[in-house]
């Protein structure tokens, strides 16, 4: 029997039933389909232009994501070039660990990894910075993603707002979401 519609009836947790929870359940795994049309819909929103680029966040993300595809990435790497920035409106100081908590269940430990830090492999890039903060990197080259972060940022994140650059549409991209988000959380840990 469905518990579609169907509310909790407590009004602090401790006080649940095992009913309630199982409504909970059911709710998160609707919740947890939706994710990829969720994602979708937050990418169309990073087209409003914030002022700062030549182009707007979604461009960025889909330039990304398009260098990414053309050269023959995974599709993980292409879901997380096209998803990196996703937490930019929102945490603007904090959108890498944003982006990689949204990716961490359907993701590698190297892709997560790299979205996650890539904000501090792209301050090697900002000629406003000081040296020892532009080269904030460098307290990972032990690290055994160190590498992929760089080329990351290198190859795809760097140079991408470029507003003659051709980049691929945001519905080239939706069946690759679809796949990356479909699989069961954590398989790939």
């Amino acid at each position: 029997m469905s518990n579609e519609g169907k509310t909790v009836g407590f009004t602090a947790m401790k006080d649940g039933t095992v009913e309630d929870y199982l409504i909970i359940k059911e709710n998160d795994q609707k919740t947890a389909k939706e994710l990829p049309s969720r994602l979708i819909e937050h990418l169309k929103e990073m087209e409003k232009d914030d002022g700062a680029y030549k182009i707007n966040r979604l461009e960025h993300v889909l330039q990304c994501a398009t260098r990414a595809m053309r050269d023959g990435a995974e599709d993980d790497w292409v879901v997380a070039a096209l998803l990196h920035d996703i937490g930019d409106m929102l945490a603007p100081f904090t959108h890498g660990q944003v982006a990689a908590e949204i990716l961490r269940p359907f993701v590698s430990e190297e892709v997560e990894w790299v979205v996650r830090h890539h904000g501090t492999f792209q301050m090697f890039y900002n000629k406003s910075l000081n040296e020892a903060d532009r080269n904030l990197r460098e307290r990972y080259t032990d690290h055994p993603y160190y590498q992929s972060a760089v080329d990351f940022c290198e190859k795809w994140d760097q140079c991408s707002f470029d507003p003659e650059f051709q980049s691929e549409k945001l519905e080239v991209f939706v069946p690759i979401i679809n796949r990356v988000f479909s699989r069961s959380p954590f398989e790939n840990k």
